[in-house]
Parts: structure tokens; C-alpha cells; sequence
């Protein structure tokens, strides 16, 4: 059955088309005004085009939904083959929401070859959307390698004073780990005669077979986690790149590796995932504690916030693998919340370089007596980022404790500390940067937030406040494949 070009497809090609034009009609700095213009149709046009995903979405159906499937490579039974559950398609809105936020975060800072900066971001958008919707095992690592390229670039390029550094060490770690995934790719292929991701969740494996494919499959995703102990990269990119490179590596990218084990781990090798699940947990436990105390003592805002990222994610695998719903329900709203969050801590940080040329939270303080709009914005995400009730990133911790506590109180207790952890760095920072005496008299001069910056800061807020006081709506998107995904995970492949 052969199903047609659709809305998914226009989620991948419409921004990936808008970052060529933008390319070809952008070489020349002169013409930087209409080339943010342009970049800004194509993102706001990529965010269109993805809504009916949302408004369409039949939340009592696990299937897959907007499937759309042609011939690609027939020779080899390779598919263009596209399609979205409850689990997948919220991330697909989150990525095209925050192009437009990077978009516009991009439009004074970025002085020098503005068409490419502008395009490697519309670009990378399209390919993450791929990542999230492609169905079939190739198609799927096409655009799971092709997501190193633009971040490379925008890392590489516009970056830091040690960008080559950050940015080679980034894609390497990434590179080594996803050739693994090829090698477990064709593994399956061989033993179910398709690339039909959804072939695989269905296709018997001994045990054996299983704990290598786990070990395949951890080595891509642990990576882009990342997990402990492999992170090392992440703080060094944050660190080197532009503020719109860090607020899409913190909100998506991370992401992809915490949907790989929802999507590949969890259902096809079920058996091997709950031999191993006190090895992920172990993991889980050491990013949120661990983590969390090098974030205390950390004295660059971008690195803190970074490393608070990797112990937040840690939040998200102790969820899948604690293997009830509330776990892997709670783990996937941390995602989208920790998207928001991170995002906009990100942002907020970016907002105090353009103006003072320092990321040092030394430098700082009394910024609130220049700036009390920005204050009271970063003052809600750092709640957030904390964990208050009442803010997204409540919601999704909330629900990941819950969960582990019908499983093991210890962890529960030990995971429960990221609260303590989470609000001591978080609140410190922004103690020392925001409150007290004006310092400087650079800080006193500071201008606060122009229409632009207040205009994205205040979707982030919204979004913030919305998914925290009123989660029911996303929940309902996930529960039906949640459900089904662990219906199927209960189901050992040994006995097919």
C-alpha cells in the first residue's frame, strides 16, 4: 500500500527548502535584513505546517498516525516511511516551535554569514522532524547521522573561543556510538527481512542477540543523552556554542537519544532491557546526584546549566526503566519541559552576553536593579528548572518519583534529591547574578529586554505555566501508545 506525500512530509521538506533558499539568496551580509525575513517565514511557516498534527491527532488510537509511505531504495525493501504516535509527536511541535525561537533569538547577534547561520538551523529542523517521524530503520539513520552536520557547523562556526575543540569532540562521540545502531540496523534486517521499525518490535530474538543489540543501541543514545559517564562532550559544546545552538542541542537534540530508547531499546529487545534495567537505573541515579553536585560548583552560567541538562535527563531514563506508565509518562513530559526550561535558561544567558560580552556569574549581580523585566522572566525558569509546583518542570519529576516509588523507595529517595540539588544550584545562580548591589557599572548601564527578546522569552513563560498548571492534554497524547508500548514490553521475545 503505498501512501502518499502528507503533512509530515511537509514538517521535514518545508523548513530544509526555506534553509536553501535562504542559502541561495543570502551570500552576501549586505542583504541580511531580507535574509532574516526570509528565515523567519520559512521557520513560522515550518511551525504552521506541523499544527494540524496536534489538532488532528486521535488520542485514543496507539497506532501510528499521518503515516505516509512511497518506494525509496526497493531493491533493498527501503522505505520513505513516515508516521507519528502519542510518543513521537510531541517532540515534533517542540522542534519546529523552537525554531522560530532560535530564529528570532539570532536576529541582532548574528552579524557574520547570517544567511548560513539562518539556514543550518531551518535545516537542522527539517532532519530532527525526520528523526522523529521516519519509521523505516534506514530512513531513520539517514536523518539521525544528518542532525550531526548543521549543529557541527553552527558549533564550529559561530561558536566560542574553542569551538574546533567542542565541536570535533561533539562529533566524534556521536559519530563513534551511531555506527554501532548501523551495525544492530542491518542485524535486524537480516533476521526479519525488513527495515519496519515496527517489524522489529514483533521479531523474535534470542537473549543473546538482544543484550548485543542493547549494548549497540546504548552506545548511540546514551551518547546523545547523554548519560553518565559518556557526557563529557555536552559541556564543552554548550560552553563554545552561539546561544541559538546550545537552546536547540539543550531542547532537541538531547532528546533524540531519550526517544531512541522509547522507540528501539524498550520494544525490541524487551528481555535484554529488564536484564539490564539496574544498570540504566544505576546510571540514571549517578547523573542526578552526582551531576547535580558538579553543577554546584560551577562558575560559568552556560556550564551550569548544561550539566543541570544531564542530570534532568537522568530524570527521563530512571522513568523508562522503572517500566510503568507513570515512569515512561513522566519521563516524556520531562522532555518537553526540560525543552522549555533548558531552552530558556539558555536563552536568558545569551540575553546577559550580547549586553556584557561575560557568561562568568562572578560578573554579575544586581542585575534586577537594570533589568527587572529579564529578572522576573529568568526568575521563572529557574523556579522551573528547580522544580516548583505549579511550573512544567514540576510535572514530569513529579510523575518519575511516583513511579519509582511502586518499584523501589531507595531509589525513589535518591532520585528525589535532584529537588534539593536541582533548587540549591539553580537559585544560587541566580542569586549572585540577579539580587544584591549593582557591582559593576557595567551591569548598571545594562538595558533591559526590547520587544524581540521579551516576545520569546514570553512564549517559553506561557508554555512554561501551561504544560505546569494544566498537563492533561499532553498525557492524554501519550497515554494510548504509552500503554501499548509496555502491553508489548510485558511480552518476552523468547517465547515467540
Amino acid at each position: 500500500m503505498l501512501e502518499g506525500f502528507g503533512i509530515l512530509s511537509l514538517t521535514i521538506w518545508v523548513p530544509i527548502v526555506a534553509g536553501v533558499l535562504v542559502l541561495l539568496a543570502g551570500g552576501d551580509d549586505r542583504r541580511a535584513d531580507g535574509v532574516r525575513a526570509l528565515a523567519l517565514t520559512g521557520a513560522i511557516l515550518g511551525f504552521v505546517v506541523a499544527l494540524p498534527l496536534w489538532f488532528g491527532f486521535d488520542r485514543t488510537a496507539p497506532a501510528l498516525q499521518f503515516v505516509e509511505r512511497l518506494p525509496w531504495i526497493p531493491a533493498y525493501d527501503i522505505e520513505y516511511y513516515l508516521g507519528v504516535d502519542g510518543i513521537s509527536m510531541p517532540f515534533v511541535l517542540l522542534n519546529s516551535l523552537t525554531t522560530v525561537l532560535v530564529v528570532l533569538a539570532g536576529w541582532v547577534v548574528i552579524q557574520h554569514k547570517v544567511a548560513q547561520y539562518m539556514a543550518a538551523f531551518l535545516i537542522q529542523s527539517g532532519i530532527l522532524n525526520g528523526v522523529f517521524a521516519a519509521v523505516d530503520g534506514i530512513l531513520f539513520y539517514v536523518f539521525f547521522e544528518a542532525m550531526l552536520i548543521p549543529l557541527y557547523l553552527i558549533i564550529g562556526v559561530w561558536g566560542g573561543p574553542k569551538r574546533i575543540y567542542a565541536a570535533i569532540k561533539f562529533f566524534l562521540y556521536t559519530l563513534l556510538g551511531s555506527l554501532l545502531m548501523l551495525v544492530a540496523v542491518l542485524y535486524l534486517y537480516k533476521q526479519s527481512g525488513s527495515f519496519d521499525i515496527f517489524v522489529w518490535h514483533r521479531t523474535p530474538l534470542a537473549l543473546s542477540a538482544q543484550m548485543l543489540l542493547f549494548v549497540a543501541f546504548f552506545f548511540a543514545f546514551a551518547v546523545k543523552v547523554p548519560m553518565w559517564p559518556v557526557h563529557t562532550w555536552l559541556p564543552d559544546a554548550h560552553t563554545e556554542a552561539p546561544t541559538g545552538g546550545s537552546v536547540v542541542l539543550a531542547a532537541i537534540t538531547l532528546k533524540v537519544g531519550a526517544y531512541g530508547f522509547v522507540r528501539f531499546v524498550l520494544p525490541i529487545v524487551p528481555d535484554a532491557a529488564q536484564e539490564l534495567d539496574w544498570l540504566m537505573i544505576a546510571l540514571s541515579l549517578v547523573a542526578i546526584v552526582y551531576i547535580g553536585l558538579v553543577a554546584l560548583v560551577q562558575t560559568d552560567m552556560k556550564r551550569l546549566i548544561a550539566y543541570s541538562s544531564i542530570a534532568h535527563m537522568g530524570f527521563v531514563t530512571l522513568g523508562f526503566f522503572i517500566f510503568n506508565p507513570l515512569g515512561i509518562e513522566g519521563g516524556l513530559v520531562q522532555m518537553i519541559s526540560h525543552g522549555f526550561v533548558s531552552g530558556a535558561l539558555f536563552l536568558c544567558v545569551g540575553v546577559l552576553y550580547d549586553r556584557l560580552h561575560s557568561r562568568q556569574i562572578a560578573d554579575y549581580g544586581g542585575v534586577a536593579n537594570s533589568m527587572p523585566r529579564f529578572a522576573a522572566f529568568m526568575m521563572l525558569f529557574a523556579m522551573a528548572n528547580a522544580g516548583l509546583p505549579g511550573t512544567s518542570g514540576f510535572v514530569g519529576e513529579f510523575l518519575v518519583i511516583l513511579g519509582t516509588v511502586q518499584v523501589n523507595f531507595w531509589w525513589a529517595l535518591t532520585a528525589g534529591l535532584t529537588l534539593v540539588l536541582g533548587a540549591a544550584y539553580t537559585l544560587w545562580m541566580y542569586k549572585r547574578v540577579i539580587f544584591g548591589p549593582v557591582a559593576r557599572p557595567e551591569v548598571a548601564a545594562l538595558a533591559d529586554l526590547d520587544g524581540r527578546e521579551f516576545l520569546v522569552l514570553l512564549i517559553l513563560a506561557l508554555a512554561v505555566l501551561a504544560l505546569g498548571l494544566y498537563p492533561q492534554p499532553l498525557m492524554e497524547v501519550m497515554h494510548a501508545s504509552v500503554e501499548h508500548l509496555l502491553d508489548h514490553v510485558a511480552v518476552s521475545k523468547l517465547t515467540y
